[in-house]
């Protein structure tokens, strides 16, 4: 379902509901397609286990449970960053958005993402700058569920970007991907699990499948092409195909695709207990292309013996900035 506010610039300021969520998301492949990274901005971060417990208490208040995670993928060093920080960490307005050293700004033409974390398990230096350039930014989010609790704005889905990282050394362009998803409750409250992809299209523009089973037992399907300026228009429903599951934690898989070739995993990016980020060919608009892939399992999420295990990979600090 659309709704037709209009969403000017990135909005980093937008009130987020206490037990609720806001976040930023970008992903890119360079054009060679070797290099990619993904990192999300969150406030009420999601996925924590130290945001769970406090909701669990009583004190489910997004500005405390803040982070930028940040990923890099392919060929050299593959990195991973995701601190969360409390609310002192955090400093936000329309245009800008803060969280210890790490930033989002937003200057009318472009987006600078600039990385100054550890990584984890193992700690080392994080640190460059990630310019997103925009054709422009759609206007239309949607809603994810029946009640309007969820909702999705895809910002730029297809538009160009420039990294250039200090530590680890690299640089590339290529192809990417920019939206923000809010909610109004935790995201565990309104859906069991989903299946999302983002596949950038040969000429330009790019396809967006979302799969969602919802907490009722219901489910539902879209399936979107966005042009180069974030119009969207509606794709016939491809079939559903089941991937492989997840080598490690089992995480099942599934996609869609049209009538050719099976839809298949190129690459697991992340295995984690709930969640599996992947890269996945399958046929969608007539063409055979590289997508961007999600499975979540946030009944998996939710149980006590995951969240336990969390920390190791999403430490949170009461320090505004790391040493280094």
């Amino acid at each position: 379902m659309i709704e037709s506010e209009p969403l000017p610039a990135p909005r980093f300021d937008r009130v987020v509901e206490r037990n609720g969520y806001l976040w930023w998301y970008f992903d890119a492949l360079s054009d060679d397609g070797r290099l990619g990274f993904t990192v999300i901005a969150f406030v009420g971060s999601v996925f924590s286990p130290y945001y769970a417990a406090a909701r669990r208490a009583g004190r489910g208040d997004p500005d405390h449970h803040c982070a930028i995670n940040v990923a890099l993928y392919g060929e050299g060093p593959h990195r991973w960053a995701l601190t969360e920080r409390g609310r002192d960490a955090l400093h936000r307005s329309a245009d800008r958005f803060q969280v210890g050293p790490s930033s989002l700004t937003w200057n009318g033409r472009w987006l600078e993402i600039r990385i100054h974390e550890i990584t984890v398990p193992i700690p080392r230096p994080l640190r460059g700058t990630i310019r997103i350039h925009p054709p422009a930014l759609g206007t239309q989010s949607y809603r994810l569920d029946p009640q309007g609790k969820h909702h999705w704005w895809p910002v730029a889905p297809d538009c160009r970007v420039e990294v250039a990282m200090d530590q680890p050394g690299l640089s590339w362009k290529g192809r990417g991907y920019f939206d923000s998803n809010r909610g109004s409750e935790p995201l565990e409250a309104g859906f069991s699990d989903w299946d999302w992809s983002r596949a950038p299209l040969p000429g330009g523009g790019c396809a967006v499948l979302y799969d969602k089973r919802l907490r009722d037992g219901s489910s539902r399907a879209m399936a979107l092409r966005f042009d180069r300026h974030g119009e969207a228009s509606e794709l016939p429903l491809p079939e559903p195909t089941r991937l492989a599951t997840t080598t490690i934690w089992r995480i099942p898989r599934e996609t869609r695709s049209e009538a050719g070739p099976p839809a298949r995993v190129l690459h697991t990016l992340e295995d984690t207990p709930f969640y599996a980020r992947s890269l996945v060919e399958a046929s969608i608009s007539g063409a055979r292309v590289q997508a961007f892939h999600e499975s979540l399992l946030l009944d998996r999420f939710n149980s006590r013996w995951v969240q336990t295990l969390l920390p190791f990979r999403m430490p949170r600090t009461t320090r505004a900035f790391p040493e280094g």
